[in-house]
């Protein structure tokens, strides 16, 4: 390149030199100089001329325009360019259409936002879905599509470790599962996922645990009613039929309390409290707990601390937390050998409330940490049958803290002893109002 631009400066200077001597040899040296610097500025501005109205439409003739020199070399080396930006093109818009085409073939719906919400685009998917119409709604706001609260506030809330379940707005039948990934300038990239038949068959689990667990109720009280008469009656029985009677006693105790819990944990699960905007005493609420766990402990002599850093009110169902709090404090006595120490505390930061229950107890493997809140799961089953639990009592305080917007921390070595922390928001804390004379 360099040589050529060498080779057309001197082209340059000999066509000048030329009209120069022309001009010297009719006597008027600088005449011939302007003529050709005039006629040289005329090929030029022809030449830009030309360069301009190929690159308005470069695709119209497809060949770039003929010249010589530095300009022919301009239109050569353009209209490579030209065509490598045109290669490259088509590669990303193929690309593009792959992805969309590999999209489109997804059952989930999937939309493309800008930080804003503003839909930039989805595929044929979320148009079932979710009712979307590519001729109305291109530019529209998603927020103004789904018209649901929960959409609205889960979408700006930035927080998307856990999906939102709603239902579609265009065929409520449907249950979604959305999740929102954030990409390039706080873009959005959203998933609808259709979880009807996961949804229902849940639904289906909870109906049945609760149907079946009042309906195995009324039978098992007064079957156990007739062994706690038998039981008071032992002594009119033969001896090889006390223990008998006893054993089944104890068996109908278990079956009612396993019932009792699970139809504790079926209201829970389904929403059936009235008391979400209730206020509670949690220090009166814990002293009585406690109270009720010391007389539990009976002769292993527990010593049990209580400590209230903060006297405010919580907002929420006073029998859930009761529920709640009460297994963790009871389960500490449990499984805390005689003469152990339990610690319960209630205190508050910039995080929120926290209950914290401490035991010097067995302790648990870390292994079973992820599914001690399953359902009947059991980190040791021998234990589990001595202490004669249901295996829902960490089941239902998840729950209990998820309709109270908490969560459950639990921290706990073999041998050392275990911790169980329950966090609720800051925003249920709610001040004492201070009594008066009248009041």
């Amino acid at each position: 390149m360099q040589h050529n631009w060498s080779r057309y400066l001197r082209l340059i200077i000999a066509g000048l030199a030329g009209t120069t001597l022309v001009g010297w040899y009719f006597g008027y040296p600088l005449y011939g100089l302007l003529a050709g610097l005039m006629a040289y500025l005329w090929w030029t501005l022809g030449q830009a001329r030309h360069l301009y109205k190929w690159l308005a439409n470069p695709s119209a003739t497809g060949e770039p325009p003929k010249s010589i020199g530095l300009w022919g070399d301009i239109f050569d080396n353009l209209h490579k360019l030209h065509q490598g930006h045109l290669l490259t093109q088509d590669r990303l818009r193929a690309r593009i259409n792959r992805v969309q085409e590999s999209t489109n073939a997804m059952r989930d719906g999937v939309i493309m936002t800008d930080a804003r919400g503003a839909m930039e685009w989805w595929n044929g998917s979320a148009e079932y879905l979710l009712g979307f119409r590519r001729s109305t709604d291109q530019g529209q706001y998603i927020h103004n599509l789904i018209r649901t609260p929960a959409f609205k506030a889960y979408f700006d809330a930035r927080d998307y470790r856990e999906p939102l379940e709603i239902h579609s707005p265009a065929r409520p039948h449907i249950h979604l599962q959305i999740q929102i990934s954030l990409f390039g300038d706080d873009d959005r990239l959203i998933v609808a996922k259709d979880v009807t038949r996961l949804y229902q068959l849940e639904q289906m689990r909870r109906d049945f645990v609760g149907n079946v667990s009042h309906e195995m109720r009324t039978p098992l009280t007064v079957i156990s009613g007739y062994l706690e008469t038998l039981v008071d009656h032992g002594d009119e029985l033969p001896p090889k039929w006390r223990r008998a009677i006893n054993t089944m006693a104890a068996q109908s105790s278990r079956m009612e309390a396993l019932i009792t819990d699970l139809i504790l944990l079926s209201k829970i699960e389904t929403g059936e409290h009235t008391g979400d905007d209730a206020l509670t005493d949690v220090e009166h609420l814990i002293n009585q707990i406690c109270h009720d766990a010391r007389a539990l402990s009976g002769d292993r002599n527990h010593k049990i601390l209580v400590e209230v850093t903060d006297h405010r009110l919580l907002r929420g169902d006073e029998s859930q937390l009761r529920s709640a709090f009460s297994n963790l404090i009871f389960n500490a006595v449990k499984y805390t050998p005689a003469n152990g120490s339990i610690e319960v505390s209630w205190s508050t930061n910039r995080d929120g409330a926290h209950l914290r229950v401490k035991d010097t107890g067995i302790g648990i493997d870390p292994v079973h940490i992820p599914r001690l809140t399953e359902r009947f799961y059991r980190a040791d089953p021998s234990r589990h049958k001595d202490t004669g639990g249901t295996g829902l009592g960490l089941a239902i305080v998840k729950h209990v803290l998820i309709n109270h917007d908490g969560n459950l921390e639990i921290r706990s070595k073999v041998g050392e002893g275990s911790e169980f922390i329950c966090h609720f928001p800051r925003e249920r804390l709610v001040e004492r109002v201070p009594e008066t004379n009248d009041s």
